[in-house]
């Protein structure tokens, strides 16, 4: 097949969106696809651009991909308006590269949401080209602004929503990484048939249980008998990490219990700020790592935070979670119980812990929970599930085989069974 993916993050970025879209370009190439990128210099989540690249339209091969980039705005301190303008910069600049590939003959487009603004795009370049349109939904990125109080209720809302399902609705299939994420999508008004579970993934042959993180752990520092409560990610708004700092505060008094935030993003130096007033001792920011220590890094932390704000836990599905899983890990999860985050914890009872979001009293004493069980041994509850949900290459296959399915219309109802 001739792919197009059209989204505004890719690699060489480490976390998010960006990580998942340059693994699944790789391995379609390796399984004889031939695929164009679409997509924005690198930025995230630094919200700067990545040294090395130029903010300007570019055209590259790298592991057999043909990526064209195109330049957009950048804005240093994210707020609505700015992440709007960002989003709508690249939307306009993205045109150049995207419909100079309009003689390709593409089999399919798939456009990744965020960012919802180059839907229209995807659309007229489908039926100009006759391929097939795919949305891939990693966020809903109007139900995650309207749920985290970024923008105000009311008209503004019911029309982004009205527009954002009136899109969706005109794509020939629309994915999504979790069941609760489709189970929106239906309720925004598309087909069942058309929907289509596409997840997040581990790479389980690289992230494992068998890899020490000993050496790490004296490379940062720390010694056996500490106990390392680790975060790493985005450090955004969303994630609502006030209750980790909370948390680190509430066991002061506890010198074995270490914790680590390890990431960047737009909310980073107000956090760091934040520690700092409160002089905690007991807690450290690192940067970003690169991805060949993320196994040991993995392995060399006691206890594994996903945090979220109310109202995220289904708009985000977390993507750290996939290699904390993999690597047998032992996590405590902030989701309500009737999200997808929640679903999970209740049909595979100890794959992690779940605590109501933004509520410091149940997140403390879940941590303490976590914390007093062998969390020097493997959760194999959770290994074996991201083996047989996980793995990068089946998942990956699979999408290509359900592509292949909807270019040649061999698809009536898409394997959406939970």
């Amino acid at each position: 097949m001739n792919i197009v993916l059209y989204g505004i993050n890719y690699a060489p970025e480490l976390t998010g969106i960006g990580k998942y879209s340059g693994e699944m370009a790789c391995k379609l190439v390796a399984l004889n696809h031939h695929v164009n990128v679409v997509t924005a210099p690198p930025y995230y989540p630094e919200w700067q651009i990545h040294k090395g690249f130029k903010n300007r339209w570019s055209t590259n091969v790298a592991d057999g991909v043909v990526i064209k980039r195109a330049p957009l705005y950048v804005p240093r301190s994210p707020s609505t308006l700015k992440r709007l303008l960002h989003l709508a910069s690249f939307a306009i600049s993205s045109l150049v590269p995207l419909f100079s590939l309009l003689r390709s003959k593409p089999d399919v487009v798939v456009s990744v949401q965020p960012t919802l603004f180059c839907a229209p795009a995807a659309l007229l370049f489908a039926k100009l080209t006759g391929a097939k349109s795919v949305m891939h939904i990693q966020d809903f990125e109007v139900d995650a602004m309207f749920g985290l109080g970024m923008a105000s209720h009311g008209l503004l809302a019911r029309l982004a929503k009205g527009y954002e399902a009136w899109l969706i609705k005109r794509f020939d299939c629309v994915s999504s990484i979790s069941y609760s994420m489709l189970d929106n999508a239906a309720a925004k008004g598309v087909a069942k048939q058309r929907l289509l579970f596409f997840p997040n993934w581990a790479d389980t042959d690289f992230v494992t249980p068998e890899v020490c993180g000993k050496a790490k752990r004296k490379e940062w520092g720390f010694n056996e008998a500490d106990k390392l409560v680790l975060y790493s990610g985005n450090i955004g708004q969303k994630q609502g990490l006030e209750v980790v700092l909370d948390a680190a505060e509430a066991l002061a008094g506890h010198s074995e219990v270490k914790f680590v935030i390890i990431g960047s993003g737009a909310y980073r130096n107000t956090l760091e700020q934040l520690a700092d007033e409160r002089g905690l001792s007991n807690l450290q920011f690192m940067p970003l790592q690169p991805w060949e220590d993320v196994p040991q890094i993995l392995a060399m932390a006691d206890v594994h935070l996903v945090v979220q704000r109310k109202g995220a836990a289904d708009a985000v599905l977390p993507s750290k979670l996939t290699n904390i899983l993999s690597a047998g890990g032992h996590a405590l999860v902030t989701a309500e119980a009737d999200t997808e985050l929640g679903k999970i914890a209740t049909k595979y009872p100890g794959i992690y812990t779940c605590v109501e979001p933004e509520n410091t009293d149940a997140f403390i004493k879940g941590l303490k929970q976590v914390l007093a069980t062998d969390t020097t041994s493997t959760n194999t509850i959770a290994r074996e599930y991201a083996v047989e949900n996980l793995n990068k290459a089946k998942v990956i296959a699979r999408f290509a085989d359900d592509l292949s399915a909807l270019v040649k219309n061999d698809v009536t109802e898409y394997s959406y069974d939970q």
